[in-house]
């Protein structure tokens, strides 16, 4: 089976003109171009999605999938709605929990925090904060009725100076009411572990301990905050958000990850975003040497291209000629960019090639995560802009007129 002669001719048009030197040096400068313009928009989409899935990780190591809240800042009848939980496939666990606004105070040091009040065995089912701790033991939490345990961040930790086994005040500004007006309430706490998520905002703001100590130390008696849920699927719960909240009725406030964390993901988007609209200007770039070459060819070639047009050559199968081999030299390019991307990826991901300061930015290397999505859209994005800069080259090529260069032959 023959090639039509618009292929032929477009491959033959990507050599060099002597032999045995493979392609021209032109042509491999469009390709390059191409090739570097398809891996730098691949490595720089796959870090940020790294960057985007070890916040995510973080976000939820923290907090579960979605949380129920009371409307008015309390769930008394926390049974009751526990029931009706059970009964639901995409729940995979749920927790009770009690959070407060304190102050925490070792010796003249004082940091305002969110105590969180939890019961160890469900959090354990639920989240995955209490994975994250790095020194002591989870299980003295509830030991002590005296001097009840408290877990804090290491960041925390950090600016009060204190250590497993030390001694910190809790103190709430909402107390009992003296004579000389509102009285702040004041507990004494044992640190009994540290946790380390990742996160500056919960590892200098959030102390755990126990539920039944934090509602005695609120006055709240057997009521709680809220209820956190986990869920088979992360990805779908804004649909079991938006079920619960009809179920749950209008008493309660259901809220999930995504909605919760919504500003901060959608910055993340928009930046990836703005970055691919950046480093497209690359392949952009890559395309004006792909006009250029294009357009020297037409001007080499101006006299074969009269003399098919002499034989009977129609304008659309000279335009599609240098169509083809732009499109050639797009479609080559890609395919070694998608490759050195691909590669450079996995490099980086298993070798740690770039390191980072683990106490400024809280990861050790360059996070790398490659998405089929990213991949597609970048190579199909690539091809169409190569394509698209063959357009002028081909129809100059094509409106050329055949007699001028036969004029002196």
């Amino acid at each position: 089976m023959r090639l039509p002669y618009q292929v032929f001719i477009a491959f033959r048009y990507l050599r060099s003109k002597k032999k045995h030197k493979g392609v021209s040096v032109n042509t491999a400068i469009s390709i390059g171009g191409v090739a570097v313009g398809v891996m730098a928009l691949l490595v720089v989409l796959s870090v940020m999605s790294g960057f985007q899935q070890d916040l995510q990780k973080k976000i939820l190591g923290a907090n579960a999938h979605i949380v129920v809240v009371g409307n008015r800042g309390m769930i008394p009848a926390y049974q009751e709605y526990a029931e009706k939980l059970k009964n639901e496939k995409e729940v995979v666990s749920f927790a009770p929990f009690v959070l407060g606004q304190v102050m925490v105070s070792s010796g003249s040091r004082v940091h305002g925090v969110f105590i969180r009040g939890i019961d160890p065995a469900d959090e354990a089912k639920t989240t995955e904060i209490l994975s994250h701790i790095k020194d002591g033991d989870i299980r003295k939490l509830t030991q002590d009725s005296e001097m009840p345990g408290l877990v804090l961040g290491r960041e925390l930790a950090g600016n009060l100076g204190l250590l497993i086994g030390d001694t910190v005040n809790i103190v709430s500004p909402l107390g009992e009411i003296g004579p000389m007006g509102m009285l702040p309430k004041v507990k004494k706490f044992r640190v009994i572990a540290i946790f380390e998520i990742g996160m500056f905002e919960y590892d200098s703001n959030l102390v755990l301990t126990d539920m039944k100590t934090t509602q005695d130390f609120f006055g709240m008696k057997n009521a709680i905050t809220g209820i956190e849920l986990k869920l088979k699927d992360i990805y779908k719960a804004p649909v079991v958000r938006k079920d619960l909240q009809g179920k749950l009725g209008p008493q309660v406030y259901v809220k999930d990850w995504m909605q919760m964390n919504k500003n901060l993901f959608s910055a993340l988007k928009l930046e990836k975003f703005a970055m691919f609209i950046i480093l497209v200007l690359i392949v952009l770039v890559a395309s004006f040497n792909i006009i250029s070459n294009l357009i020297m060819n037409v001007i080499e070639k101006s006299r074969e291209i009269a003399i098919l047009k002499a034989m009977g050559a129609r304008n659309g199968g000279i335009m599609a000629v240098f169509m083809l081999q732009g499109l050639f030299i797009g479609l080559i390019g890609t395919a070694l960019g998608l490759t050195g991307g691909y590669v450079l990826g996995r490099l980086l991901d298993k070798y740690q090639i770039i390191k980072l300061p683990p106490d400024v930015y809280y990861l050790s290397h360059l996070p790398v995560r490659m998405e089929l999505t990213d991949f597609v859209v970048v190579c199909t994005s690539a091809v169409i802009i190569s394509f698209l800069a063959t357009i002028y080259p081909a129809w100059q090529a094509a409106r050329l007129n055949p007699v001028e260069p036969l004029r002196y032959e």
